[in-house]
């Protein structure tokens, strides 16, 4: 079936080329065309879920609480499998962090908070985005949402699998086919601080 896939990118329809050539052609390395990605075992979504509820009751705990929460329950898990699954869903303890107002240069650019002291009273004078993690019987999937403030009203959503920032930017586009914000707030994630999603912004010359 991949090697099938891969020929349909070939012109003229032919499938004379080794998968070799053709992978070199397409810039693919030829190790991901065999690589096939292990499902999630069930024992770590059971444990993501509990994870999640805790974490929706005590958002202040980090990787050593939330495992010491889990032994006291009877389970059994490391500091290291704990982050690793807190990292997948996307889950951080909420604390005052030091040095938070210093730029990183290393780090996405850093976007000022325009809301402070704002009264907002008009539909698309402030617009807000945000992700979050759901469960599912056999998985998770994380969902952003769009939403002007004023109105309450969700512009557009989008799911996906992975934290990465295309479907974050996917909804962004839906929300833009409807209307414009003055501002557009989000917290300071990659997904919105990156080039890709602050370009669209920037493209139509949005504050944020």
């Amino acid at each position: 079936m991949i090697e099938r896939e891969l020929c349909l990118a070939i012109p003229y329809g032919s499938c004379q080329l080794s998968i070799r050539s053709q992978c070199r052609l397409l810039g693919v390395n030829r190790g991901s065309v065999y690589y096939e990605p292990r499902a999630i075992r069930q024992s770590d979504v059971a444990l993501m879920h509990l994870l999640d509820e805790q974490y929706t009751l005590t958002p202040q705990y980090g990787v050593e609480r939330m495992t010491a929460w889990l032994r006291r329950k009877g389970l059994v898990a490391g500091h290291n499998r704990v982050r690793r699954l807190m990292r997948l869903m996307g889950l951080e303890a909420i604390y005052p962090k030091p040095r938070l107002s210093q730029p990183d240069s290393r780090e996405h650019r850093k976007y000022p908070y325009l809301l402070r002291g704002l009264s907002i009273e008009r539909p698309n004078h402030v617009w807000a985005a945000d992700i979050t993690y759901i469960r599912l019987w056999r998985g998770f999937v994380y969902l952003v949402a769009i939403m002007d403030w004023h109105s309450r009203y969700v512009l557009s959503w989008s799911l996906s699998n992975t934290l990465d920032a295309y479907f974050c930017v996917e909804a962004l586009r839906q929300a833009l086919a409807i209307g414009k914000p003055e501002i557009f707030n989000t917290d300071q994630g990659s997904q919105f601080t990156c080039d890709d999603f602050t370009g669209v912004l920037k493209g139509v010359c949005i504050n944020r």
